[in-house]
């Protein structure tokens, strides 16, 4: 997409179409991309100004599109001198930061961080400038952003971080969690479950922690977080990660390759009924993900482990493992 070299949307499809073209008059343009004349006139216009295109030398009234190796290479150039200088600019701050850190007491590794909004936009920034791993504990309920909320997760798992994510099992009796996890995992998330989680908490590249804390039922406290630097906390707070990331159940829930392997007949809905058992997620909690009678839900348990030739779901989850029934963790 040209808008990252400041064109908007309708001066990307007028520059693409004049590309196409010898030479193109406004109002054609305007009716091969079923725009009003005037909007059409004014993104000329404006590609005019930025060099993007110019008027026709046999006839003013038509626009040429600039060859796009000069054009747009000059754009790309400029971009490219401000990404240089927000980064010398950053390496400064960072040298002044580090400078005045290594001044601060043992209680300046923490700042406290008031207020929804504040945290929120902690949160965003948190994962926005992760470059390798994401580390989260994630509780039922929700502290300051809705996991719809989050954009800013996939956009950082697009672009190659690692997201590691503890859920506690009780998030999963929310009606449509799993659909939401399941689309996290589809991105490449990798989720655990955990019976329970001691705190919410969001770590990147194992340099800063967030840990949201929220009202109390009373509503007597505001929303507010800890932002916790290079220390000994963090280094608490990322072994207690460890921790429980070791002895979380991991959960599939992402695209396999089942269609492949043995236990390929297995219906789709029953492997997710197989991952959400895998979990540990009771029967009345799987009722409320699936949108199934309790009575079919334990109907179908039955039937796999039938098919699986055991007599408990404990056994039932090893041999569903064993005959590649789910993805291997």
């Amino acid at each position: 997409m040209l808008s990252v070299l400041g064109l908007d949307e309708l001066q990307e499809r007028a520059y693409r179409r004049l590309v196409q073209l010898p030479s193109g008059s406004a109002t054609e343009v305007a009716e091969h991309l079923r725009v009003d004349l005037p909007d059409v006139v004014a993104a000329l216009e404006s590609l005019e100004s930025m060099g993007l295109a110019a008027r026709s030398v046999a006839s003013p009234e038509h626009f040429t599109a600039s060859p796009p190796e000069l054009a747009l290479g000059s754009l790309i150039v400029e971009r490219q001198q401000d990404i240089r200088r927000a980064e010398l600019e950053l390496h400064a701050l960072t040298e002044l930061f580090r400078g005045a850190a290594s001044e601060r007491v043992h209680t300046d590794v923490i700042d406290v961080v008031r207020g929804r909004q504040a945290v929120a936009q902690h949160f965003a920034q948190l994962q926005r400038g992760a470059r390798r791993e994401v580390c989260a504990l994630v509780k039922p309920e929700v502290a300051v952003v809705t996991a719809e909320e989050n954009v800013d997760e996939k956009v950082a798992l697009d672009r190659g971080v690692t997201y590691k994510v503890v859920v506690e099992k009780r998030a999963f009796e929310q009606p449509g969690f799993s659909e939401m996890a399941a689309e996290s995992a589809a991105a490449g998330e990798q989720i655990r479950v955990a019976e329970s989680v001691p705190l919410r908490l969001l770590v990147t590249d194992r340099e800063l922690a967030l840990l949201p804390l929220v009202p109390d039922e009373t509503g007597g406290s505001e929303v507010g977080a800890l932002l916790v630097r290079p220390s000994g906390l963090l280094d608490a707070l990322l072994a207690l990660f460890d921790l429980v990331w070791q002895q979380a159940n991991p959960i599939h829930l992402g695209p396999d390759d089942s269609a492949t392997r043995p236990g390929a007949g297995l219906e789709e809905i029953d492997r997710h009924l197989l991952t959400l058992l895998q979990a540990g997620l009771t029967d009345q909690a799987i009722v409320g993900q699936l949108g199934m009678s309790l009575r079919t839900v334990q109907r179908r348990v039955h039937q796999l482990m039938a098919e699986a030739g055991v007599t408990t779901r404990f056994q039932l989850g090893s041999t569903a493992a064993r005959r590649g029934w789910l993805p291997r963790g």
